[in-house]
């Protein structure tokens, strides 16, 4: 600490996560007495914006974390696996965007709208949901609380940005050579993803689940600190650059109707209810876009069981679903007296 700011980290600055983790830095005026950039060694020496300057991106190596507070890894599980047990070794608190550590008994697994106390138990490691759950999690906490949540079924629209770069690319490609007539190349999907649908995110499982799938089971039981919850899902791939959006399908112990539903989020931190189908206002992707909020629309009961209801659930997964929300873990780790390993 330098004074009563931290040197923060940014592990994998150079990446789409890496860039918006610094922009909301700055935007949140978040209390930094330095930030610092690393990357892998193809981007050292690149800069990147931060306060209206620059800095310079540092090669990663596991002397890095010396006389740095917090570090925000968005930059693979094989780098996080490797580095953070460094980081913590130097006293460095690891706010960790991979899905190295969500399942990992020790480490919270934080949505702060949902779960900050779980912050208190952290050992120098704190994880980053995934973002479809990071999003659907926070919709679902209140009404959980209110009516008991016994089941869940998903059906999730990811965007290719969740690819990183590599699957922009890959469908800005496709689109611009089948719109020309020629073929259109397939290296980061199994299939094409232009002007198509994917139900495969992920490798498949013995069950025939995905294991994207798997991590939205396991994780919202974990968040929400309830594993008797029924949860089924399918994740699909579909060609939008950016935004999740989620179709989810909740029954609860307690009859809650859709008026009550509304009622309950439009009080939620973070969440904003946008429902009003008769006038064509619901949830949308593209809308999503640069925004901080969780965005519901579409409430509606589930006609076919006696206590179910139906919501749409977007958000912007680069933003909310990983930046944001990890900086937002800082913010509470710093709120909460907790930047120390415990």
């Amino acid at each position: 600490m330098k004074g009563n700011k931290p040197v923060v980290a940014v592990v994998g600055a150079t990446g789409a996560v890496g860039k918006e983790m610094l922009l909301i830095l700055e935007s949140r005026d978040f209390p930094v007495a330095q930030v610092r950039a690393f990357a892998s060694e193809r981007s050292v020496g690149e800069k990147v914006p931060f306060q209206g300057g620059e800095i310079v991106v540092e090669a990663l190596t596991e002397d890095s974390f010396e006389g740095i507070d917090l570090a925000l890894f968005s930059a693979g599980k094989d780098t996080s696996e490797k580095f953070t047990p460094c980081a913590v070794k130097a006293g460095c608190v690891v706010i960790d965007n991979s899905n190295a550590w969500r399942m990992d008994t020790s480490v919270p697994l934080v949505v702060p709208e949902v779960n900050p106390d779980d912050l208190k138990w952290h050992r120098g490691v704190i994880a980053n949901p995934n973002c479809s759950t990071i999003q659907m999690v926070a919709v679902l906490k209140p009404l959980h609380d209110a009516a008991t949540i016994q089941r869940i079924v998903i059906s999730t629209y990811q965007a290719v940005s969740e690819s990183g770069q590599k699957g922009i690319s890959e469908l800005e490609s496709q689109i611009l050579h089948l719109m020309n007539g020629q073929d259109a190349d397939t290296h980061v999907y199994p299939h094409q993803i232009a002007f198509n649908c994917l139900p495969h995110i992920d490798s498949f499982l013995d069950n025939d689940y995905t294991k994207e799938e798997m991590r939205m089971v396991k994780e919202t039981r974990k968040i929400l600190g309830d594993d008797s919850l029924r949860i089924t899902a399918t994740a699909c791939r579909v060609p939008v650059f950016y935004g999740q959006s989620e179709s989810v399908n909740i029954e609860t112990a307690k009859k809650l109707t859709p008026k009550e539903a509304r009622a309950i989020l439009c009080q939620t931190p973070g969440v904003e209810v946008f429902d009003n189908p008769h006038e064509n206002i619901y949830p949308m992707p593209f809308a999503a876009v640069g925004e901080d909020s969780i965005f519901v629309g579409r409430i509606r009961e589930d006609e076919s069981i006696e206590r179910g209801l139906n919501l749409w659930i977007v958000a912007d997964n680069i933003r909310k679903g990983a930046a944001l929300n990890a900086v937002q873990i800082a913010e509470k780790v710093l709120e909460m007296d907790l930047l120390r390993v415990s």
